[in-house]
């Protein structure tokens, strides 16, 4: 049994459903590491169908709940761990990604996409944003992005590999895909890896067969899932991003906090796609 003390936050998940994360306070028994009262937030780590999290009370299962550090607020602790835990996943766990590299993240200034420009920097990457136009680029840059490429705006292919001096970008970790795929994958590099994790175009991917074939790409799909429902991944990302956040490396954006009353107003707000980072519920 869970109880909340906190905060919660409200995730749009496609198609149209809504998740969670939670900041609570363990109060359960024969849950191994946890104590009762321990300040834990919960990993999305279940169909969203199984476990309620908008109450009081939250049943929730022990692999789904992890220690926060102390130096985060309730707040903080609820914005961090869907986002870091989905970009520690595609960019350590399965990109490989590797000091130095060019890495191309699409969909930028989302909360993943800001997650995975700090962890991306960590590993001593070169980060290129991707927005639609240049309008956010200043705010990227601040949020520390090296490049801002925009897709509406840009020649995509030509700008990176300018950025890159013709060698291409290794990882790209893209939440978008459709028809404009072809355009980052014309310019990666030599075993480039081309990770998608979401499906914000609604188009299939567009996939140029002879990149592919001559520089031997790897285009893959990724979900959260793979992560949060293996133990010994899950536990590999849990150590990683509490360390960054331990250490400050890793630090949640949180754009607003709503009253737990005004819930109808806060799901409005992400409709309405203003956001940069998370949005939270106050309890």
């Amino acid at each position: 049994m869970m109880y909340r003390e906190g905060a919660y936050v409200i995730e749009p998940v496609f198609p149209a459903t809504m998740g969670y994360e939670g900041a609570v306070v363990a109060v359960g028994d024969d849950t191994g590491e946890f104590q009762i009262g321990d300040k834990v937030s919960v990993i999305p780590s279940f169909m969203f169908t199984e476990y309620g999290t908008y109450g009081e009370v939250a049943n929730l299962p022990v692999h789904a709940v992890v220690k926060h550090p102390e130096n985060l607020t309730m707040e903080q602790a609820a914005a961090s761990w869907m986002m870091f835990v989905t970009a520690y996943g595609g960019l350590i766990e399965f990109g490989k990604v590797q000091k130095g590299d060019f890495v191309v993240l699409g969909g930028a200034t989302s909360s993943v996409g800001i997650a995975a420009i700090q962890i991306a920097k960590m590993q001593g990457a070169n980060v290129i944003a991707l927005s639609r136009t240049h309008a956010k680029g200043d705010m990227l840059l601040e949020k520390g992005a090296d490049f801002v490429v925009a897709t509406t705006e840009d020649d995509v292919t030509a700008k990176l590999l300018e950025i890159t001096n013709g060698k291409g970008v290794n990882l790209v970790f893209d939440p978008v895909g459709g028809q404009e795929a072809a355009k980052i994958i014309n310019a990666m590099a030599q075993d480039g890896r081309y990770i998608i994790y979401g499906a914000l175009s609604h188009d299939d991917i567009a996939v140029p067969v002879f990149p592919i074939l001559g520089k031997h790409l790897t285009v893959r799909g990724y979900e959260l899932f793979e992560i949060t429902t293996v133990p010994e991944k899950l536990a590999q990302a849990k150590q990683f991003v509490y360390d960054g956040l331990a250490s400050g490396r890793l630090k949640p954006e949180i754009d607003k906090v709503f009253a737990f009353d005004e819930m109808v107003k806060a799901h409005e707000y992400m409709a309405s796609n203003q956001q940069i980072g998370k949005i939270v519920v106050k309890v």
